[in-house]
């Protein structure tokens, strides 16, 4: 396989740069075939909570088509860790399922990462456990507001360390299903983000305040987590680069962040950007996501919501290639771990760039939707390019039926 790509590279003149990204790589303990990731995202095909056959489908064509490893997205930590309760979360009761599915994968030659979420404080999850959703502080629960939830309540200390537990039992069962790595989601506005960001924390105890205070959530989790897995197995974290709203966790903070994280242990970071509850747009970059969202959102009230909300959630970034490349450059000097690029990467020329810029692994998302064998493509053709439009319609699917895919191809 190895020497099959290598002559294809050698045919089409690949740089010694771009070859790199075709060759195999480790992360910690885990050999991969290339340095391509599926991103995590969540895929809307485990109905009732349960992994289903679409799931396993849909991970297997990326499989098919080269990917070296391939993310399970919002694998919840616990129940109230939802947005909603077609979401799965980590329990015995999913076991066989995600046991045949992720064996299938490791069939087709790819490893199986799972990107460990919690919704914190933003919730519509209507098989909670509490009366509310728990976040950092008390506040207004926005995505529940359709569905009569209106507000989050402030976690407990007590609260604290169950939630420091799940993730704990939550990586303990990820490992014992067959996952070959974990994603801790630290960003887009989650739950561990929302204590990390001075927006939505506003904490006076030892978990706010400060930047190393409102970190130390996170990097018990992330402790937890190790102690779970351990020292061998990889560990990686999303987080966003700024959230883009007044207020919120900028690029300054992010270096600071991830120079945290890097110390704590972790094996790679994931250098995305946005929140997904006030400025979404960043992480995507592109056509504007609302016209598509406003389509398929089923509730009267929320369209409302999001007409209204509309001017100020959903701002306009017009799509360009590489568009965190200078702010995770900035990461990339700051910290010895691996660092794994998301954000506008559907070429070769991109590819070529990350490579020459330090960076160790290369996740993809909405390029992998046009195009589910971009690895091989790429592999084949020095000027290969992304059929991906951006037009970010793939965004709304998740709500549909049939779960996320591509509209135009």
């Amino acid at each position: 396989m190895v020497n099959d790509m290598q002559n294809m590279q050698s045919n089409n003149t690949f740089s010694a740069d771009l070859s790199r990204c075709f060759l195999p790589a480790k992360l910690n303990g885990l050999s991969l075939k290339n340095r391509f990731i599926k991103a995590g995202t969540f895929e809307g095909m485990t109905a009732g909570g349960i992994p289903t056959q679409a799931l396993q489908d849909f991970h297997g064509k990326m499989a098919d088509g080269g990917i070296a490893m391939t993310t399970l997205g919002y694998c919840a930590v616990e129940n109230d860790g939802r947005i909603n309760e077609d979401m799965m979360y980590m329990h015995e009761g999913i076991s066989p399922q995600l046991t045949a599915l992720i064996k299938d994968l490791h069939q087709r030659g790819t490893k199986v990462s799972g990107q460990m979420g919690h919704c914190g404080g933003f919730s519509k999850n209507k098989q909670l456990s509490k009366r509310r959703p728990l976040g950092p502080s008390f506040g207004l629960n926005a995505l529940g507001l359709a569905d009569g939830m209106f507000f989050c309540d402030k976690m407990t200390l007590k609260d604290i360390d169950n939630l420091v537990q799940a993730y704990h039992d939550a990586a303990l069962f990820m490992k014992s299903v067959g996952f070959d790595c974990v994603e801790i989601h630290f960003g887009h506005g989650y739950g561990l983000c929302q204590f990390m960001s001075p927006k939505t924390n506003k904490r006076k105890d030892e978990y706010g305040g400060s930047l190393e205070n409102r970190m130390r959530l996170p990097l018990r989790v992330l402790k937890a987590v190790r102690a779970a897995v351990g020292d061998d197995f990889p560990v990686i974290g999303k987080i966003s680069l700024t959230e883009g709203v007044r207020g919120g966790l900028d690029y300054d903070d992010a270096v600071k962040i991830s120079q945290m994280l890097d110390a704590g242990g972790i094996d790679g970071i994931v250098t995305s950007g946005g929140t997904s509850t006030m400025n979404p747009m960043i992480m995507f970059h592109g056509d504007n996501i609302l016209p598509a969202m406003l389509k398929t959102e089923k509730s009267p009230m929320m369209r409302l919501i999001m007409r209204l909300a509309g001017p100020f959630m959903f701002r306009s970034y017009p799509y360009k290639e590489l568009y965190f490349l200078q702010q995770a450059k900035r990461i990339r000097e700051a910290v010895n771990c691996n660092m794994i690029y998301v954000g506008g990467a559907s070429s070769n020329e991109s590819f070529e760039l990350l490579m020459q810029a330090g960076f160790d692994f290369i996740q993809l998302g909405r390029s992998l939707l046009s195009d589910w064998d971009l690895p091989t493509q790429a592999g084949n053709n020095a000027t290969y390019k992304s059929r991906c439009l951006h037009c970010n319609e793939c965004v709304a699917t998740i709500e549909l039926d049939d779960g996320v895919h591509c509209t135009r191809f």
